[in-house]
């Protein structure tokens, strides 16, 4: 009777910590969701795991209510041990103890981003280690005159803007933030105010999987993915499983979705100027040929894309650029001349232009400091006509008219003709 008590409460203490999450920050999709709350759960059983895996909390740019989840992820995690800047000998000390704590660093980006990273390569290389038991540091101690181990074991969370270093990412639970919408809103948080609650939830979380211990060290989920990832995603699976209810079908999922979303997302830099730019280069088309996108953000003289990499911003490092926002080409029929094609739609271009090429100061309505929620897209999209194929050509050359001089002519996506 003992054990359907143990699973009815773990789901219970799961929605609740999904509710809490829920209130104060609403992340991307509602697998990202799920996998923050059993990330937070599973530091709680840290005794148990052979892996620990790390959370990563990444943006694109600022003001995208990173600081505030990992605020809410600090009241709810098991002993947090949260930092912006700290010396790697101290770091060491604080996990080579009998019961590490969860490292939390915010602005992680300003720690191996930049002229930083390689002073921080031997703490990229503790968190690296420290995914794994048993890989610990081997110090020389002249006071005692012998070999010191000190273990690197921690779980282990890290926000910041951009992308964090492979080696990290790849043994991470990685959350793609995004700065809110117009009109989305959440609860304001305040430590002093919010933060009893929070821990009660953090014991209560403590209490439920420190007295499952045992079932947690010998279980052995089944698992939709293979080699690190799977490694990674284990303790998180485990937790999802005793809990029971449909949390063992959210956590798998989530684990398959983010892990597909990380793999295709591997170029990571300042975009907003090209955002803002491209919303220029698209005046009032509603789709556009790469190579006139191109060419148009190129002739702009303040802009930086005409020297951008030495040679010149290509469609190759466009599509890098842009992919962080989701953005990607398509092949497209324009009208002639250009014919198909590949470019992008205005359409693709609108979540990211009202999330991030925007003024706050000409908004009114807008909370730059409050974490966004989901978009959810507007009937006044914007919507192309119907593209209908043309017969080929039968005339000869001499006959064919010339070309637009205007580039909106072959920008127009082809919607005229007979089938």
């Amino acid at each position: 009777m003992t054990r359907p008590h143990r699973i009815i409460e773990g789901t219970a203490i799961l929605d609740r910590l999904h509710n809490v999450l829920t209130r104060y920050v609403v992340l991307p999709s509602v697998e990202s969701k799920d996998a923050v709350v059993l990330w937070i759960a599973a530091s709680h059983a840290q005794p148990a795991w052979a892996h620990a895996p790390r959370l990563v909390i990444r943006a694109p740019e600022k003001r995208c209510g990173k600081s505030r989840l990992l605020d809410v992820v600090e009241g709810t995690c098991c002993n947090p041990l949260i930092t912006v800047n700290a010396s790697t000998a101290a770091v060491y000390r604080s996990i080579g103890s009998d019961e590490p704590p969860t490292l939390l660093v915010d602005e992680a980006d300003t720690i191996f981003g930049g002229k930083q990273a390689e002073t921080n390569e031997e703490l990229r290389g503790l968190l690296n280690a420290g995914h794994q038991r048993n890989r610990p540091t081997i110090r020389w101690d002249n006071a005692r005159n012998r070999v010191e181990k000190i273990s690197t074991f921690a779980m282990a969370a890290l926000a910041g803007i951009g992308q964090m270093p492979d080696t990290i990412e790849d043994r991470a639970v990685v959350i793609r933030m995004r700065r809110r919408a117009p009109g989305e809103t959440v609860s304001p948080y305040r430590h002093r105010r919010d933060g009893p609650a929070l821990r009660q939830l953090a014991n209560d979380l403590n209490e439920w999987l420190r007295g499952n211990l045992p079932t947690l060290e010998r279980a052995e989920p089944t698992m939709p993915l293979e080699d690190r990832a799977a490694d990674t995603w284990e303790p998180l699976i485990a937790v999802a499983d005793l809990a029971g209810g449909d949390w063992p079908e959210r956590g798998r999922h989530a684990a398959e979705s983010l892990t597909a979303e990380r793999d295709s997302n591997t170029v990571a830099s300042d975009r907003i100027r090209l955002l803002t730019d491209c919303r220029t280069a698209f005046g009032t088309a509603e789709a556009i040929p790469t190579a006139v996108l191109l060419d148009r953000l190129k002739a702009d003289p303040e802009a930086p894309w005409a020297e951008y990499g030495g040679a010149g911003l290509t469609a190759m490092r466009l599509g890098a650029l842009l992919r962080e926002y989701e953005i990607r080409p398509e092949t497209i029929r324009f009208a002639q001349p250009v014919g198909q094609a590949k470019g992008y739609r205005t359409t693709a271009f609108t979540d990211a232009w009202q999330r991030y090429a925007t003024d706050p100061e000409s908004d009114p309505e807008a909370e730059p400091y409050q974490p966004y929620q989901p978009y959810q897209p507007s009937s006044e999209a914007v919507r192309l006509a119907p593209v209908v194929r043309l017969k080929p050509y039968q005339g000869t050359f001499d006959e064919m008219p010339p070309p637009p001089s205007d580039l909106d002519a072959a920008a127009r996506p082809e919607a005229t003709g007979t089938a």
